[in-house]
């Protein structure tokens, strides 16, 4: 009787993604350190770049996180100025987020940081969409 074998690490999908996703968080790292910025920060603030008068619950949304885990980064962003809470008056229970002047300033090297990874990842424009598209579809069917 044929002894089964497990994939090796290499052969384990779970274990590509998850060391691509160190790889590029540590190219984002050195780019982000000026602005002050750790990586997850920055996807709230990318989100906010793109939709003003967002609730918690939205960006949560958009990041597929819970509210509860970017509460802490939306209080560290506000903190460092780059982003005011207000209570929505048509709903109390509600936070409201909008960009300050500071945080909407930041949109400028946001897109320096986007050509930048771009830039990093030498990748073509069609390799990145089929990519793209590949993690998408995947996302979508794990959900």
């Amino acid at each position: 009787m044929a002894k089964f074998a497990p994939p090796t690490l290499a052969q384990h999908l779970c274990f590509s993604l998850y060391s691509t996703s160190l790889k590029m968080t540590q190219l984002y790292k050195p780019l982000l350190a000026p602005l002050n910025l750790t990586y997850p920060q920055y996807l709230v603030m990318v989100v906010l770049w793109q939709h003003q008068d967002l609730g918690v619950k939205d960006v949560a949304q958009h990041l597929q996180q819970d509210s509860g885990s970017i509460t802490p980064l939306i209080k560290r962003l506000e903190a460092e100025g780059l982003l005011s809470r207000t209570r929505d008056p048509r709903d109390e229970r509600n936070v409201i987020l909008n960009l300050t002047p500071a945080g909407e300033a930041m949109r400028e090297a946001g897109v320096r940081i986007s050509q930048a990874i771009a830039d990093g990842c030498s990748v073509s424009k069609p390799e990145y969409e089929r990519m793209m598209a590949d993690l998408e579809k995947l996302n979508q069917t794990l959900t």
